[in-house]
């Protein structure tokens, strides 16, 4: 087994924080991909301006350094890994580790220098960032693409590691929930390190540390949420 690089717990903390105080963590009731009403909903397209997408990159390069995650250059996944994986290679570069960075496009170029990757070749051990990992389809997808390269998927780096059960769609076309995570999908199947900044266990913590706060009374649905369909 693979394990996952993590976070230290103050980094964590202090991710959770700042993706409430920016708008990107939301609590509420939001309907998931699996069609589960989530008590909170983690949306990475609000860190919307230069400052927010800065932090962000800051938090990412922090876990990643604090974890050991291995890799030589950062392939980002069309579309929000494009964003992402761009400013996280800049943070790492401001703070001494300058490593290449790659996108895909979604459609093919058929002019200019064509094809659907964009900058620095694939090859070595390749990261990709992303900002989470609901079924592991998106992280396939990549690999694939990595491979077909010649290069070598080693690592992804996600911002959140929401802790709960994948699904599947069955035979009959109805979605079952499996025994795994996407990340533990990710770690065990397909061989690769996950490095997240903050899990669900984090954000739970946090929304126990925030007794007479408004966000602390979303904490025993959040909690209750896990309780169904959290995996260890």
């Amino acid at each position: 087994m693979v394990m996952a690089g993590a976070a230290s717990e103050p980094l964590a903390q202090a991710f959770v924080k700042f993706c409430v105080e920016a708008g990107a963590l939301k609590f509420g009731e939001f309907k998931t991909k699996a069609g589960r009403l989530s008590p909170y909903f983690f949306n990475a397209g609000l860190f919307d301006d230069g400052t927010k997408l800065g932090r962000l990159a800051e938090f990412y390069a922090r876990a990643l350094l604090e974890s050991g995650t291995a890799f030589d250059m950062i392939f980002g996944p069309a579309y929000k890994g494009i964003p992402l994986g761009a400013a996280v290679a800049i943070e790492l570069a401001r703070l001494g580790r300058n490593v290449p960075f790659a996108y895909n496009r979604k459609e093919a170029k058929d002019h200019g220098e064509g094809g659907t990757l964009v900058g620095a070749p694939l090859k070595g051990r390749v990261l990709i960032v992303d900002d989470v990992m609901s079924a592991g389809t998106a992280a396939r997808e990549s690999i694939a693409l990595i491979r077909a390269a010649g290069a070598t998927p080693s690592a992804v780096a996600i911002a959140l590691d929401r802790q709960e059960k994948a699904t599947e769609v069955g035979p009959d076309g109805t979605i079952r929930d499996v025994d795994h995570s996407a990340v533990q999908y990710v770690q065990q199947q397909l061989g690769l390190q996950v490095c997240s900044i903050a899990r669900l266990d984090d954000l739970l913590q946090y929304l126990s540390a925030q007794a007479g706060n408004d966000v602390a009374a979303h904490r025993e649905r959040v909690l209750a949420y896990r309780s169904r369909y959290g995996v260890n």
